[in-house]
């Protein structure tokens, strides 16, 4: 692929001619020419002057399945099976369920652009190219689905793990489903099932990482956020920090098979942004006060209202400090 082959020569960040681009990719000057100009549809700067030739500012770092897998753990590896790295598609987590319809056990699908990234509730993930990490991984669970519980909790946790690794500081989870870092968001997880059997279920586990949101981009975004540029000084590649993720997360697959989320239930505690704190949990037909205790051995919300111990479980539901 010609965009491809260009934008990994361009992403040094130094200036190319339309000649030498030209010799390397085995086409015309006015062909090179037309390739850059293709780019703007991915929202890429290209700095162009005359008698110096092409450049992106800043340069990019490119997902590059060689580097990740080089970054992989052996048995990982081995595990994760299909790897399929895009330069833009509608959304990761839809070409995961296609390949599962399709036969396939389990894979990665990483995308440096999604055109119809999702969250939770509908709503959109902004997803511009090649500055943060979206990815999905397809998975054969040999669980049914109401073994399921707390599996959104379980991948936050692995998630975590994995940042904390990286040296990531500050790093909560917000039930069910999200990554803080200082507060505000980092990382947002949304899981798909398919199948209703008792014996095994297709899981889908999407997941977004802001590792250098633009300013920009970040306009579109209704909520406070941060990335991993701005609290990490000395940040590795993008392929480093997606295989830190990986290498968290089939393991933890593989546990959740074994054990469910009651495992992981005291490690929760330890990890809960809002433990202790005055909330409000809206659904589409209420709105509940009172302090977060956490979670039971099933994944589910802990609420104390003036009635007792109320039990939220996942689902179309918001959870908020109190105004």
């Amino acid at each position: 692929m010609v965009i491809k082959d260009l934008l990994s020569i361009l992403a040094d960040g130094t200036f190319h001619s339309g000649r030498e681009l030209g010799e390397r990719l085995g086409i015309s000057r006015s062909a090179v020419w037309k390739q850059v100009q293709s780019l703007a549809v991915l929202d890429i700067e290209v700095y162009s002057v005359r008698g110096r030739g092409y450049r992106i500012p800043h340069g990019l770092d490119l997902m590059d399945q060689a580097l990740f897998d080089a970054s992989l753990e052996t048995d990982v590896r081995a595990q994760l099976g299909h790897q399929s790295f895009s330069l833009e598609v509608t959304s990761t987590n839809h070409l995961a369920s296609v390949a599962l319809a399709e036969g396939l056990r389990s894979g990665i699908f990483v995308a440096e652009r999604q055109t119809a990234g999702r969250g939770r509730r509908g709503r959109s993930w902004i997803s511009p190219f090649g500055v943060n990490i979206y990815f999905s991984i397809a998975w054969r669970l040999d669980r049914g689905v109401a073994a399921l519980e707390g599996l959104s909790l379980a991948v936050g946790m692995a998630l975590r793990d994995a940042l904390v690794d990286l040296g990531v500081p500050d790093v909560m989870l917000k039930w069910p489903n999200d990554l803080l870092c200082k507060g505000q968001k980092l990382a947002g997880i949304l899981i798909e099932v398919n199948g209703d059997t008792a014996d095994q279920c297709q899981l889908i586990l999407g997941i977004g990482l802001n590792v250098g949101m633009p300013e920009q981009s970040a306009l579109q975004i209704d909520q406070p956020w941060t990335d991993l540029r701005s609290q990490v000084v000395g940040l590795p590649s993008r392929n480093v920090i997606l295989a830190a993720l990986v290498n968290r997360l089939i393991p933890m697959l593989n546990s959740f098979e074994q054990q469910g989320f009651a495992a992981l239930q005291e490690r929760w505690a330890e990890a809960d942004a809002f433990y202790g704190r005055p909330v409000q949990i809206q659904s589409p037909s209420t709105t509940l006060s009172g302090i977060c205790r956490g979670v039971n051995e099933s994944g589910a919300l802990l609420l104390e209202t003036a009635q007792g111990i109320e039990t939220v479980h996942g689902g179309e539901v918001s959870l908020r400090l109190q105004p």
